[in-house]
C-alpha cells in the first residue's frame, strides 16, 4: 500500500507544481484597449503556458471607486492599468506597490522624459505601454470651403479660421468652427498650455503650490473663455451635439472645424469621419514663441495583492506590456504613441501626416503630476463653466479656482508619509 501511496503523491505534488499560476489585470471600458489587452493576453499566455491572465474591465465613471472597494478587502488585480495622474492618490491609499529597481532602470534608460511622472516620493510604482500629446484635429473640407490652405499656427489665426467657420440659423447653431469642452481636454489646455505659453506656471516644483492664479494665468484664462463670448467660434459641445464626447462625435460627423484632443482619439477618428482630416501642432501664443504641450500616460502597476508566484507572474506581464513588441501593436491597434524613445524617434513615425505633430510634441510636452486629478479637473472645469454658462466674471472664478485647488493639494500633501 505504501509503495503505491508515495509515487501518487509525488505525482500529486509535481502536478500542483506545474499548476498554473492565475493572475487578474483590471483597466476601464474602452474598446480599442479591451480588443488589443484580449488580444495580447492570447500571446502571452502562449508563450508563458504557466501563467494564466483574467481580463475584467469596469465603467470608467465606476472604475476607481471599484478598486478602491476591491483591492483593502484582499480581492480584485494583481497588475492594474491607472492614469497616471491618479498615482499619488493611489501610493498614498496603499493601492500599488514598488516596482523592482532594475525596472527603474529601465525606466530612466528606455523610455520618453515624461514617464517619470510614473514615480511618487523617487519611487517607480508603474511603466507606460504608450503616451500622449495633445494636436489641433482639423476638418480639411471645411477649411479649405472657406478659403484656408493650411490650419492655423497661431491662436489669432486660429480664432480667425473658427470665427468663418461658425454657422448660425437664427439663435441656431448648424457648424462650429471650434467645440469648446471643458470637460473633453480644453482643462488640459488651459492649465497646462495656454497658462505656459502666457507666461506663467501651473505649479510650484514641489506641486505643493497653485501658481496659476496670477496675471498671466489669468490673460490665459480670460483669452480662451473670449473664444465663445467675444469671438464667435461656437458654443460648448454637449450643448451643441449629444454624447458623453459631444465635441469628438460632433467633429466625426462633420460639423465642426477643429477640435483639440489626444492622440489616443486618432482611431476613432479615422475609424469614424468621412471627410478629408488632418492634424496640427498646437497654435502659439504668436509666431516664434516657445512650444508648450501637454502629455498624459496610462500605467500599468502592480497591487499589494500580488505576493509570491503570483509577483513574478504580474511583473513578467508588465514587462510584456511595456515590451517593443507590445507598444508596436498598440500603436496600429489603438493609436496611442510608443512610451519607448527608440519607436518614437522612428522617421517613420515623426514624418508621418497624422502621428508626426503628436509625436513632435513629446520633445517640449509636461506631465504635471496631480495629487487628485479628478477634483484638479473638476476645479477647472467649474471655473470655465461658472464663465460660459453662469457669466460670471473671468477674474472671479479664477480666483475662485486657484484657492479651491491649493485647498486640494494642503490636504494631501499635510499627511503625506
Amino acid at each position: 500500500m505504501l509503495r503505491v501511496l508515495v509515487p501518487l503523491l509525488v505525482l500529486f505534488g509535481l502536478a500542483w507544481a506545474q499548476s498554473p499560476v492565475t493572475i487578474t489585470y483590471w483597466q476601464y471600458d474602452f474598446r480599442s484597449k479591451v480588443e488589443a489587452v484580449n488580444e495580447l493576453i492570447k500571446r502571452f499566455e502562449a508563450a508563458n503556458p504557466g501563467i494564466r491572465v483574467r481580463h475584467e474591465t469596469f465603467p470608467y465613471d465606476a472604475y476607481q471607486q471599484k478598486v478602491a472597494t476591491a483591492i483593502p478587502a484582499g480581492q480584485g488585480p494583481d497588475v492594474v492599468n491607472l492614469f497616471y495622474g491618479w498615482l499619488p492618490t493611489w501610493v498614498k491609499a496603499g493601492y500599488l506597490q514598488p516596482l523592482p529597481e532594475d525596472l527603474a532602470k529601465v525606466l530612466d534608460n528606455e523610455f520618453a522624459a515624461i514617464a517619470q511622472a510614473s514615480r511618487v516620493g523617487g519611487r517607480l510604482y508603474g511603466l507606460p505601454t504608450a503616451v500622449r500629446t495633445l494636436a489641433l484635429f482639423y476638418n480639411r473640407d471645411l477649411l479649405s470651403a472657406a478659403g484656408f490652405r493650411t490650419p492655423p499656427k497661431t491662436w489669432d489665426e486660429f480664432i480667425a479660421i473658427a470665427a468663418k467657420l461658425t454657422v448660425r440659423e437664427g439663435n441656431r447653431y448648424t457648424q462650429l468652427g471650434y467645440a469648446m469642452a471643458p470637460d473633453g481636454q480644453d482643462h488640459h489646455l488651459v492649465r497646462e498650455v495656454l497658462v505656459r505659453q502666457f507666461g506663467g506656471r501651473p505649479y510650484s516644483d514641489d506641486g505643493r503650490r497653485v501658481l496659476y492664479g496670477d496675471a498671466a494665468g489669468l490673460r490665459a484664462f480670460t483669452f480662451y473663455t473670449d473664444w465663445m463670448r467675444k469671438h464667435n467660434v461656437g458654443i460648448l459641445g454637449n450643448q451643441f451635439f449629444p454624447g458623453n464626447n459631444a465635441y469628438r462625435d460632433a467633429f466625426i460627423a462633420g460639423r465642426v472645424g477643429m477640435i483639440i484632443d489626444g492622440s489616443f482619439a486618432i482611431g476613432t477618428i479615422r475609424n469614424g469621419a468621412r471627410f478629408n482630416w488632418g492634424v496640427a501642432e498646437l497654435p502659439n501664443e504668436r509666431a516664434g514663441a516657445r512650444k508648450v504641450n501637454y502629455g498624459s500616460f496610462w500605467l500599468h502597476g502592480l497591487t499589494p495583492l500580488a505576493t509570491g508566484a503570483k509577483r513574478e507572474a504580474s511583473i513578467k506581464f508588465l514587462q510584456f506590456l511595456t515590451s517593443s513588441e507590445t507598444q508596436r501593436y498598440w500603436l496600429e491597434k489603438v493609436g496611442e504613441l510608443p512610451a519607448r524613445k527608440d519607436l518614437i524617434k522612428d522617421p517613420q513615425l515623426t514624418l508621418d501626416r497624422v502621428y508626426g505633430p503628436f509625436v513632435i510634441s513629446l520633445a517640449y510636452a509636461k506631465a504635471t503630476p496631480f495629487v487628485d486629478e479628478l477634483g484638479q479637473r473638476k476645479v477647472m472645469t467649474d471655473a470655465i463653466n461658472r464663465v460660459l454658462l453662469e457669466n460670471k466674471d473671468p477674474a472671479e472664478s479664477w480666483r475662485m479656482a486657484a484657492a479651491e485647488e491649493q485647498r486640494l493639494l494642503d490636504a494631501f500633501w499635510k499627511d503625506w508619509r
